[in-house]
């Protein structure tokens, strides 16, 4: 069914909205997959937090147009085309990457992922961004470090406290031995 030009002009602001939102978004070729399948990777990106959706290239190009530095996208919306809006640059392509392995398919394919800028479209890019660590890791690990001295300052210091402690706890019960 048709929609006509007031459904068109929300979809267009719609997508244009979340294009100029996301840092980071992934254009797929989703083309050969069935239904059962494509609503089994809807509901994998839902339970990451990602947006994904399919959408018409014209509709999309459109919005591009309206977006100033993301006008590099619109030569990928070409053929069938699904876009995951994300804003961790790594749970979309973990997403995409399990489904592959576990349901042994070909599809969907990655055409493009934009990371806050940068663009890629090589065919071994979600391999390098699947293996990228999320913002919440980073930040795990960055407190970590920073606490890491502090804490083996305390263990320093405990230490010997403990030894100390020991040593006077075997005196005492060698005195009440005697």
């Amino acid at each position: 069914m048709s929609k006509n030009r007031a459904e068109k002009a929300e979809i267009i602001e719609e997508i244009g909205e979340k294009l100029n939102e996301y840092p980071i978004i992934y254009l797929t070729n989703f083309e050969g997959l069935t239904v059962a399948q494509s609503n089994e990777l809807r509901g994998r990106f839902r339970e990451a937090g990602v947006e994904y959706q399919v959408t018409k290239n014209t509709l999309a190009r459109l919005a591009l147009d309206r977006i100033e530095g993301k006008d590099a996208l619109e030569e990928f919306f070409a053929g069938p085309t699904a876009i995951a809006f994300s804003e961790d640059p790594a749970k979309p392509a973990r997403v995409l990457q399990d489904f592959l392995e576990e349901e042994e398919l070909g599809r969907p394919e990655l055409k493009v992922a934009w990371i806050e800028g940068d663009m890629y479209d090589d065919p071994e890019a979600l391999d390098t961004l699947a293996e990228l660590k999320s913002r919440e890791e980073l930040i795990g690990e960055v407190i970590g470090r920073l606490l890491a001295p502090a804490q083996n300052l305390v263990g320093g210091l405990q230490g010997p406290g403990q030894r100390l402690s020991g040593l006077l706890q075997s005196l005492a019960d060698e005195e009440e031995d005697e």
